[in-house]
């Protein structure tokens, strides 16, 4: 058998901090939420109960007042039999007032529910002593509650408004149990007869606000929000969880809140069959008087199973914190007890419904976020693992929220809410002349000084007659003739050389002025506008003098520059700044504020900040204020207003561009992803739209343990997501962020795999430290990659787009230098030349065969056309591709080859890239062929080159041919194991090249037979 008690609320308490504690039988105490600064406290709260058949249990209520963190005391009791609630209409006692032992004053609403067959100790059927419900408002029990039975035949009595107040209380017993049809018929019957309500008008009145108020309807709740809504009560911060939507519509604010919350909503329908919810239920929205009024509805549904969960009953209780015709804000605490460790938390949700911050042309929009937190009641050690299924489940949930109000209001982007050239014109700069700054700077103590002096000393002269010659002096020389004298003139010249300097400093701001404002752009691509409002509370280094601000802009390598302010702490720049066109988009932006010091001297820096355009949405750089950092900054609280702006001039264009630049560091073709996948990773990392996927890779995280997962890799970042069992680990850094990246030989720890190591700038990319697998002592994060498919080529546009990103053109330059001058085959196809006939002398001969075919036919293998892709493949190469032969001396041709061993050639599969050239032999007998082969992906294979030589002569007769083929390794680094290794590759290379051969031979008699047929 269940018990329910719902603690409602008290009255005249002589405490203003209280809680309710509740005891059944041999229950553990439960208790409320403690409420502060109030004597008549309201707490709505449920509690449940398991209760054994034939226990003649007694219900004690608590009251507790509340002085400090440790210091508790009673206030009173009140004991209600069980016998008592059974006895009631279908075993429920409605809300009943309760006097409090110990109190005179003091009373307490409360109601209680029993579900299922109740009998006493004596094993008798408890027999409910009331064929009609005599009680329909509030009761109230002067009592205890023993005399609760006897207290029910009170005196009867008609009165309108005791009919109304019995009507709420109905309504909210409605709610509270879900008895609707019964309650509203057993109402409706009494009304019509016109019985007599029992209550107790006056006290429950005393405390009309503690009350539920009938609300005839939605939008009449909200006008009575409306007219209550005082402008003092701010609108509630986003919860602690995170935002899951920030969006703009092409709505009006009053209208999305219709939309969204209006009973019946077809909106909310559409979305619960599109989530798998059933059963959806929708009390009646109704308005509570607490110290404002605040309408609140339940909504309940049973969520779809999962894999994981079976399919549970959600509870929804949605409450209006602010609504008052242009912002509203709902509240939602959603409840799922069913689920594991359900009764230890509860999910919250908050819509705010904000207007529009700027005007738009199109029509009034509107600004929608949803964020989201979690309560636990309880403490749990699943408390991490309730945390992440609920962002997931969320995030799932509100990203079909978000299209399908899409498919209804029209969404509006940066560009359409906060228009560019709109905002830029409003940013004018500062009327102010020559005449009037001059004015301004040079009001000052010391200048006032320096004249008011100079004009005495002037008026002194004038008014003295020359002195006779004395002393040391003579003609044309005259020396102060007293100490005070001298005092006085030092003390002029001083000020004079005050002024002087001020004049000079004058000048050099005046000619600085403006440097690079309203300058405009040139060329296409990423244009980069900044509009540099002001500066508020900038703190010099010397606290004592007022000094002279200007900003710095740096991005990409470039730098602008504003005015300077002469002696302004709070300064008013309203400048236009705009970068030139950006092959590259953007990611940083440095900001550094300093104290003009003269042309040549940058002065001490007041401040710097950091922009990240991957960290702010549009909305938020184009009205973006930015504290500074620095000592004295920090202190001071320094800020700079800016408004940002990031667009493409060129389009698609821009990328095309910079794609072909990198493709020529890669050395192969680079292609944008579809705008499926593309979306998909900004998704993934939450990145602006602007951000484009060039490659991902599949490989391993070094850490205490290998992460599979994938690396992802765009203009911008370097990102990384793994998702093992549920456990995700996501992050990513700039390329900027990177100071070094080396390419480590295989080891016994990385299972024979080469690894990519990647290490960070000092105090750079701290949000992916989780990813790290160590951090030097000078502050350096290192990242550990492996396992890719194709080591070398995954390398090789890591680094290209690094050296893209980063580095200088003198730099890039230099690199280049320094790698052509590395001896690797591979790199320079002209060293096959260096394969002699005196080399041959030196190379070990692996195969020879007659071939029945001619020379000319042989060669043919070495064509690049069908007949050596079909042989190639069917030998295990994989992904063959070959260049066409090129002419690059009188008889000489050249070409390149790459593919991949199948498992069945090599354990570790791998990839060859090949420098092949031919030229006839001496006697014109034949066609001689040198290959130089570079193992990739295999252990050891930076370690060494093959080289090989294939001799194609005539045979004893025109119709037959001979093959001889000769092998020589060349050593790059020295290793123990040497001669294992050249045993092993002298072994396999024999073997493939008589499978090579004996295909060969295959086809060329197919293809005989063929001719002939």
């Amino acid at each position: 058998m269940k018990l329910y008690v719902y603690v409602l609320q008290a009255k005249d308490l002589p405490s203003k901090e209280t809680f309710v504690k509740l005891h059944v039988g041999k229950h553990k105490n439960s208790k409320t939420r403690v409420l502060r600064d109030t004597s008549n406290p309201i707490w709505n709260e449920e509690f449940f109960f398991r209760i054994d058949e034939g226990d003649d249990d007694v219900v004690v209520v608590s009251l507790v007042y509340h002085e400090n963190d440790h210091h508790f005391g009673l206030i009173g009791k009140v004991k209600i039999p069980l016998s008592s609630v059974a006895a009631e209409e279908n075993q429920t006692l409605l809300p009943t007032w309760f006097a409090v032992e110990k109190l005179s004053d003091g009373k307490i609403l409360l109601s209680l529910s029993l579900q299922g067959k109740y009998e006493s100790i004596s094993g008798e059927k408890v027999v409910n002593d009331k064929q009609d419900i005599s009680l329909e408002g509030v009761k109230d029990v002067e009592g205890s509650g023993k005399d609760l039975v006897s207290s029910k035949e009170g005196k009867r009595r008609k009165h309108h408004d005791g009919k109304h107040l019995m009507k709420n209380f109905v309504n909210q017993i409605d709610k509270l149990f879900h008895k609707k049809e019964e309650i509203s018929k057993r109402l409706h019957d009494e009304s019509s007869v016109g019985q007599s309500v029992t209550s107790n008008h006056e006290d429950a009145s005393e405390n009309n606000s503690s009350l539920s108020a009938n609300c005839t309807g939605f939008e009449e709740g909200l006008d009575m929000m409306q007219s209550s809504d005082s402008e003092k009560e701010e609108m509630p911060e986003n919860l602690l969880g995170g935002v899951l939507l920030d969006q703009r519509y092409l709505v009006s604010p009053c209208d999305l809140n219709k939309f969204l919350f209006t009973p019946s909503s077809q909106f909310k329908k559409e979305l619960a069959e599109l989530q798998g919810l059933s059963d959806v239920q929708e009390g009646p929205w109704t308005m509570i008087q607490e110290d404002t009024p605040r309408l609140t509805r339940v909504v309940t549904y049973m969520r779809a199973a999962t894999k994981m969960v079976k399919a549970v009953k959600a509870t929804e209780t949605q409450v209006y914190r602010k609504a008052n015709g242009k912002q509203f804000a709902v509240f939602v605490s959603v409840s799922t007890p069913d689920v594991p460790y359900g009764s230890t938390f509860k999910v919250e949700l908050l819509y705010k419904i904000l207007p529009g911050t700027e005007p738009n042309a199109v029509g009034e929009s509107s600004r929608l976020i949803i964020s989201w937190g979690i309560q636990f009641h309880q403490s749990t050690i699943m408390k991490s693992m309730i945390e992440g299924g609920a962002r997931q489940g969320l995030k799932e949930g509100f990203e079909q929220f978000a299209d399908l109000l899409a498919k209804t209001y029209k969404t509006l982007d940066s560009a359409a809410v906060l228009d560019k050239e709109q905002v830029i014109a409003t940013v004018q700069s500062e009327p102010k002349t020559d005449f009037k700054s001059a004015f301004l700077y040079f009001w000052s103590s010391s200048v006032i000084c320096a004249v008011l002096l100079s004009v005495y000393v002037v008026v002194h002269i004038m008014h003295c007659d020359p002195s006779k010659i004395q002393g040391f002096e003579f003609y044309g020389l005259d020396l102060p003739d007293s100490f005070g004298e001298l005092f006085s003139s030092g003390i002029l010249v001083l000020l004079l050389e005050r002024v002087y300097m001020m004049t000079v400093h004058f000048i050099q701001a005046r000619m600085h002025r403006d440097r690079d404002h309203g300058v405009k752009a040139n060329g296409k691509g990423w244009i980069l506008t900044i509009a540099l409002i002001k500066g508020t509370n900038l703190a010099s280094v010397e606290s004592t003098e007022l000094f002279d601000p200007y900003v710095v802009f740096t991005c990409n390598g470039k730098v602008r520059t504003s005015s300077v302010k002469l002696q302004a702490q709070d300064p008013q720049w309203n400048e236009v700044i705009e970068f030139d066109a950006m092959e590259e988009p953007p990611s940083v932006l440095d900001v550094e504020v300093f104290d003009f010091d003269g042309p040549f001297d940058q002065g001490a820096s007041l401040g710097h900040a950091e922009i990240n355009f991957l960290k702010h949405t549009a909305d938020e750089l184009a009205d973006l204020c930015v504290p500074l950092v620095g000592n004295h900054a920090q202190a001071s609280q320094s800020k700079l207003q800016l408004r940002i702006f990031l667009e493409n001039k060129n389009g698609v264009e821009t990328m095309k561009d910079y794609l072909s630049k990198v493709e020529k560091e890669v050395g192969k073709k680079l292609n944008i992803r579809s705008p499926q996948k593309n979306s998909a990773f900004q998704k993934l990392f939450n990145l602006p739209h602007e951000v484009f996927l060039l490659k991902e890779y599949t490989c391993y995280l070094k850490r205490k343990l290998p992460v599979q997962g994938k690396l992802f890799l765009s203009a911008r970042i370097v990102a990384f997501y793994s998702n093992v069992f549920g456990h995700k680990t996501k992050f990513y850094f700039l390329w900027e962020d990177i100071d070094d990246i080396q390419a480590l030989p295989p080891t016994f720890a990385s299972l024979g795999s080469p690894l990519l190591l990647i290490i960070l700038k000092k105090s750079r990319g701290l949000d992916a430290k989780h990813g790290a697998k160590s951090q030097d002592d000078e502050g350096r994060l290192w990242f550990y990659f492996q396992s890719f498919v194709s080591f070398d080529a995954t390398s090789r546009t890591i680094m290209a787009l690094w050296k893209t990103r980063t580095l200088s053109i003198d730099h890039r330059a230099q690199i280049a230098e320094d790698e052509q001058d590395v001896s690797d085959p591979f790199l320079m196809p002209e060293e096959v030349a260096v394969v002699s006939d005196t080399d041959a002398l030196k190379m070990s001969k692996v195969y020879t065969c007659d071939l029945p075919c001619k020379v000319e036919f042989v060669v043919k293998m070495f064509g690049g056309g069908e007949l050596e892709r079909k042989i190639m493949e069917k030998s295990g190469c994989l992904n063959y591709a070959s260049t066409t032969w090129e002419s690059k001396n009188p008889g000489g041709y050249e070409r390149r080859l790459s593919y991949k061993y199948n498992h069945n050639v090599s354990a570790f599969g791998g990839g060859v890239t090949c420098a092949q050239q031919k030229s006839l032999a001496p006697d014109n007998e034949g066609w001689i062929l040198n290959e130089i082969v570079a193992l990739h992906d295999v252990p050891f294979g930076d370690h060494f080159r093959v080289h090989l030589r294939y001799e194609v002569k005539k045979g004893v007769d025109c119709k037959t041919s001979k093959c001889e083929v000769y092998l020589k390794i060349r050593w790059l680094k020295t290793i123990k194991f040497e001669q294992r290794i050249s045993k092993s590759i002298m072994e396999k290379f024999r073997n493939r090249l008589k499978v090579i051969f004996d295909l060969f031979q295959k086809e060329s008699v197919a293809n005989s037979s063929l001719t002939l047929l």
